[in-house]
């Protein structure tokens, strides 16, 4: 699926915390009806094997929407599912050695926290960055935070877009307005629902009012 950077605007997470009441599908599935652009899959426990089966049927499901789905850090549940890009984090495999393998339609997305990590993620072709903690994160309590000037400063140090990341919500969001970055990515504001469409379909309204289109 072709990569352009409106697709990031509300950039949602999967996370198997709040898995129970509805299936990991059935929720994502809410999530696209409610609006999200943009699906990163991340599995933490699963076998390469069962991550790259629901993969598949994650990506039959984001397409239906007309949304493209990346995969969290495992390049080759990402390539073996024939999903749209992967996401890396800072000590995962190097972006450089990713577009080689994979080609210039593969999207590449890596986590930046600073302006240095930001620019070097560009020059190796990533498409888009993850700039974050901007808030405190129940998903990732050890993150390391970084400010609102911070996200400004990394937005604007480099050509390819930008989502912030980090315990947005609602109520927060309205903080990190103008600072730059091309959408907002959300785990708990959206999955921790208790109306997963409803919530989505709010996020996307506060993004469209904060991000720079």
């Amino acid at each position: 699926m072709k990569f352009d950077k409106k697709c990031l605007l509300l950039y949602a997470v999967t996370d198997r915390t709040w898995v129970g009441r509805q299936t990991l599908l059935e929720q994502v599935e809410d999530a696209l009806k409610g609006g999200v652009t943009f699906v990163q899959l991340r599995e933490k426990d699963l076998s390469e094997t069962d991550f790259t089966e629901e993969a598949v049927e994650m990506k039959k499901l984001c397409h239906r929407f007309g949304v493209p789905l990346i995969i969290n850090d495992n390049v080759e549940v990402a390539v073996k599912s024939g999903a749209d890009g992967v996401h890396v984090g800072i000590t995962d495999q190097p972006v450089e050695e990713i577009r080689k393998r994979t080609g210039k339609d593969f999207i590449i997305g890596a986590t930046a926290k600073t302006v240095e990590q930001a620019q070097k993620a560009e020059a190796a072709g990533a498409d888009y960055l993850g700039v974050g903690a901007v808030f405190p994160s129940p998903t990732k309590q050890n993150a390391i935070r970084i400010t609102t000037e911070q996200l400004k400063e990394i937005c604007g140090a480099v050509s390819i877009p930008a989502v912030a990341i980090g315990g947005i919500s609602l109520k927060n969001a309205e903080e990190i307005k103008g600072a730059g970055m091309a959408g907002i990515a959300v785990v708990s504001a959206i999955f921790a629902a208790e109306d997963i469409q409803t919530a989505a379909a709010d996020l996307k309204k506060k993004a469209l009012s904060i991000v720079s289109l």
